[in-house]
């Protein structure tokens, strides 16, 4: 009995989804230790489904090709629809906050899981654990390049309240002088005397920065400055 469960065919099923079970797991193991939105549990879900449709496509057919002669067999079609199907839940990853984007990355990940599995399915094992080595050298080793290029870019928001008595487009053009980045302007009117201006800025570097700081400080007509640094 325990034979005909565990035939060379089902064993070589679970061995295959054994390994994109592991394969997948520790990319998605990365993911979850750096606290990204897409972790262990759905990289795993995503590559061992992956290699099931993958196995779908070359075995799950079998039975009509041997009982029917005019079947056409293409066990390319299940796996290209899952190429282009997996994009989806890779975009529910993706978040846009303010010209900034994040989850690129794992959604990029989710995308290779998905054809990590796909591998494993067809029998390529080699050539999969060898991509799981080279996806895991980018996500941790390149990662930290990353962060060492964009030390200098320091991400800020300002909150600058100004008297009604300066035109608040000629306040923006000074500020633009200072080498900055302006992502984001909100211009509106707090009351009768006073003008809120909101701005999301990258300044390249920090000289850039506090000279903008010297000048606000500066300006008689500021009245009040709040400062929020992001990523820094």
């Amino acid at each position: 009995m325990i034979e005909e469960i565990f035939d060379p065919q089902f064993t070589e099923s679970i061995v295959k989804i054994l390994i994109a079970l592991a394969l997948s797991g520790v990319i998605g193991f990365e993911r979850e230790i750096n606290k990204h939105f897409a972790g262990f549990r759905t990289h795993i879900l995503v590559g061992v489904s992956a290699c099931l449709m993958m196995l779908l496509s070359i075995n799950g057919f079998e039975y009509f090709i041997e009982k029917y002669d005019n079947v056409r067999f293409d066990p390319a079609r299940i796996p290209s629809y899952v190429i282009s199907g997996i994009g989806f839940l890779g975009a529910g990853t993706i978040m846009v906050n303010r010209g900034t984007i994040r989850g690129l990355t794992t959604a990029a990940s989710i995308w290779a899981v998905a054809g990590l599995g796909l591998i494993v399915g067809i029998g390529m094992y080699k050539e999969a654990v060898f991509t799981t080595i080279i996806i895991l050298i980018s996500l941790i080793v390149l990662n930290k390049f990353e962060i060492i290029l964009h030390r200098k870019e320091h991400q800020i928001s300002f909150e600058v309240r100004i008297s009604n008595q300066q035109e608040p487009s000629a306040f923006m053009e000074k500020i633009q002088s200072f080498s900055i980045d302006i992502k984001e302007v909100n211009i509106s009117q707090e009351d009768e005397n006073t003008t809120k201006i909101k701005m999301f800025i990258n300044a390249k570097h920090r000289k850039n920065k506090d000279n903008l700081y010297v000048w606000l400080m500066q300006q008689k007509e500021v009245e009040r400055i709040m400062i929020k640094f992001h990523g820094e």
